[in-house]
């Protein structure tokens, strides 16, 4: 899911049986890299930085297929369901 004035949101929470909401990719990205690895969220710069975010609103509306990008020598890849996996 996205947004057309520049903000881009990720759903969080699907396939939970918990509230699902949206959540602006920065937050959602930082969370998942911090939660995978030992990076703080002060190692970790704008989403910007590390993907354009017109191929990420690509994805997430829809686009084809997923969408793998380096964050601080991780392979983040986000599909077009919004799930976010770090290697």
């Amino acid at each position: 899911m996205s947004s057309e004035d520049g903000e881009v949101y990720i759903m969080t929470g699907v396939g939970d049986e918990e509230w699902v909401s949206p959540t602006p990719a920065q937050t959602a990205i930082t969370d998942a890299v911090t939660g995978a690895t030992d990076l703080t969220e002060a190692d970790i710069g704008d989403v910007e930085t590390y993907v354009d975010l017109e191929e990420l609103r690509a994805v997430l509306d829809g686009g084809s297929g997923d969408l793998t990008f380096d964050v601080e020598g991780h392979d983040v890849t986000v599909t077009g369901d919004g799930d976010i996996s770090v290697e």
